[in-house]
């Protein structure tokens, strides 16, 4: 399996000296899209590479009928491959253009026409060799850009911490050309490493997986699991530091909005933003180096997809709560680190009782201070979370076994256990039920 991940490197000291590179580049592109949709016709029907030559040929004046326009003169001793980034991207921006307009003439009523954009606000790609070259000795690499004039390569200065952390992590994966990228006033150059990973194969009677169950009040809770049902470890897996920081910067925003209305609070939310990103880096990390740490072959989650609009006291923590983020992050590490993942469906996996009793009371109604804490039918107080856990990484087995077996076979286990009737009633007793009967 092939695994892409990318890494950004800050361009120490330098602020405006690709100011007119990039200004170049976007005037390249909007002459390109505009010459080019007078060509349209002649374009659209070809495939990728046609496509390209014939639009190299009508911007270069090499054709002898359909001889229009002159890139050259225009931006003159453009590099080759910048050249060849330019036209693609106009071709991109039309492409994208005419099928929005098909699909809006083939249903006028549904709002205005597209139109061509054809000022973009793009940065480019700076290919190895031809604009980029790692060459130098120390924390340096050259870049051709539009200096004095004319096109010269410039030595810029790269972060030290950077390098070592792309040499520590990467020094297997093939490196792609950078991409100049911009944030937060500084310029990066973006890297994309590409890596060949083998994922666990492991067959189910060996397997132990990761159990997780993701939330807002404790922000993980791991569980490891095998087909058996021995539970072989468990985690909690919580940054109160961090968010508490989140919290405090927050309520510092409510206070500003009721003082002045929305004004002056970009930077608060700028912080709270970064701090909430921090975070779910750091759920993630925690979750695959547990993973990693006991050696498990899945990590099970919940397929989590909430829609429509969020009531209720705790609309701001669930808006807050970046469930998808952590979940890719969790997805990239655990791939890297050649560990499969599964999600199963979420649904009652919390409100169910591990141990089959029915339904668990959580939180006040059961006469708890805090959502942590739940009371099952039985009278028995445990852990929601970690309830929760069990459930999912029973139902990942359950759903596996049946894959594995007839339905024959399986008709026979649903008659002695009656919870395998309905997958949103799988709970951890339901897979010590079917392992006795088996």
């Amino acid at each position: 399996m092939k695994v892409v991940s990318s890494y950004a490197i800050e361009i120490k000291n330098i602020q405006k000296i690709f100011r007119q590179t990039i200004k170049i580049y976007n005037d390249a592109i909007t002459f390109c899209v505009r010459c080019l949709e007078n060509e349209w016709d002649s374009l659209q029907y070809l495939d990728k590479f046609g496509r390209y030559s014939l639009a190299d040929s009508y911007i270069h004046n090499t054709r002898n009928n359909s001889a229009k326009y002159d890139f050259d003169t225009k931006f003159p001793k453009m590099p080759t491959y910048l050249r060849m980034s330019v036209i693609n991207t106009a071709l991109g921006v039309l492409s994208s253009y005419h099928t929005n307009l098909e699909i809006w003439e083939s249903n006028p009523s549904s709002g205005n026409p597209p139109r061509l954009q054809s000022k973009v606000h793009k940065l480019p790609t700076f290919y190895r060799g031809n604009m980029f070259k790692d060459d130098c000795e120390g924390d340096y690499c050259r870049l051709k850009l539009f200096v004095n004039n004319d096109w010269n390569w410039v030595k810029v200065k790269l972060k030290h911490t950077d390098i070592m952390y792309i040499a520590r992590h990467c020094q297997n994966a093939k490196m792609s050309c950078p991409t100049l990228e911009r944030r937060n006033k500084k310029y990066y150059l973006r890297f994309a490493f590409e890596e060949t990973v083998s994922l666990d194969c492991t067959s189910l009677t060996e397997q132990r997986i990761l159990a997780v169950d993701m939330g807002i009040n404790t922000d993980a809770v791991c569980s490891v699991m095998n087909i058996d049902g021995a539970i072989l470890g468990r985690k909690f897996i919580n940054f109160p530091s961090d968010k508490d920081h989140l919290h405090h910067t927050l309520n510092k925003i409510k206070g500003i909005q009721q003082k002045y209305n929305n004004h002056n609070s970009d930077r608060l939310w700028r912080e709270a933003t970064h701090t909430n990103t921090e975070l779910s880096r750091k759920i993630a990390k925690s979750i695959v180096d547990y993973a990693v740490n006991q050696g498990v072959s899945v990590i099970v989650l919940e397929h989590l997809d909430f829609r429509g609009k969020i009531r209720g006291s705790k609309k701001q923590k669930l808006a807050l709560w970046r469930k998808k983020y952590i979940q890719q992050l969790v997805e990239h590490k655990a791939h890297k680190s050649g560990i499969r993942i599964s999600t199963v469906n979420p649904c009652n996996t919390s409100k169910l009782a591990f141990d089959g009793s029915g339904v668990a009371v959580r939180g006040e109604d059961a006469g708890f201070n805090n959502n942590k804490l739940c009371r099952f039918s039985n009278g028995k107080t445990y852990n929601c979370d970690l309830s929760a856990s069990y459930n999912i990484g029973a139902r990942y087995f359950i759903r596996e076994f049946r894959k594995s077996i007839s339905e024959m076979r399986w008709s026979d286990i649903v008659a002695k256990v009656p919870e395998c009737q309905s997958g949103l009633q799988y709970t951890y007793s339901t897979l010590i039920k079917i392992n006795q009967v088996v």
